[in-house]
């Protein structure tokens, strides 16, 4: 088989995921949410919306960095202002179009990856950054308020945040891996990441 061929087929396989993981989209239950270190860990990978885009910036991160220390630029700016959001959204402060915000982070994350864009530094910290806030409000307004006390609110925030930067770690890994042998393959994936959020967005 060609790599043109294989490339149709990991692109079409990409796209179909991405089609069917839109319409079965499982939200998240803020009921069932409690305030500790394990409940933190574990959110980001509750919904697909989260870990998709985490993971994402790390691959297009790891893709368009101009060195190693730039590599990880774009997670820092993610990790910090999706802190950000979550003070938000613990506070119980409105922040409008959260949900389609994060469809379209998806999207464009998901595009950017595809075309392999690189943008100026400045541009590219602050549409991560920009997303994150969305991103981390929905994270903590998701806490009840019955969560408890606020060393277990710490903890859960300290969890996602950890999670977060993991998931952006394996994203770089994976980016990394794909440059040198199969720079292609990321941008099929980036397709089905954007693919994804389009279909949040029209659901």
């Amino acid at each position: 088989m060609t790599r043109t061929a294989c490339l149709r087929l990991a692109l079409g396989a990409s796209l179909t995921v991405a089609a069917g993981a839109a319409l079965a989209h499982p939200g998240h239950d803020a009921a069932t949410v409690g305030a500790s270190l394990w409940a933190g860990l574990a959110h980001p990978f509750t919904g697909a919306d989260h870990l998709l885009a985490m993971a994402a910036v790390g691959v297009w991160s790891a893709l368009v960095a101009r060195s190693a220390a730039d590599t990880l630029r774009l997670p820092l700016a993610f990790v910090g202002l999706m802190l950000v959001g979550a003070a938000l959204g613990l506070c119980g402060m409105a922040l409008p179009a959260v949900e389609p915000m994060i469809a379209a982070s998806l999207l464009v994350i998901g595009l950017l990856l595809a075309l392999r864009a690189k943008l100026p530094a400045w541009a590219g910290t602050l549409l991560v950054g920009g997303f994150a806030v969305f991103h981390g409000y929905a994270h903590g307004a998701e806490l009840p308020a019955s969560a408890g006390a606020l060393p277990a609110v710490l903890a859960y925030v300290g969890g996602f945040a950890a999670a977060t930067m993991a998931l952006h770690l394996l994203g770089i890994g994976v980016g990394t891996l794909l440059r040198r042998r199969a720079g292609w393959l990321a941008r099929a994936a980036g397709a089905g990441v954007a693919l994804y959020g389009a279909g949040l967005l029209v659901a």
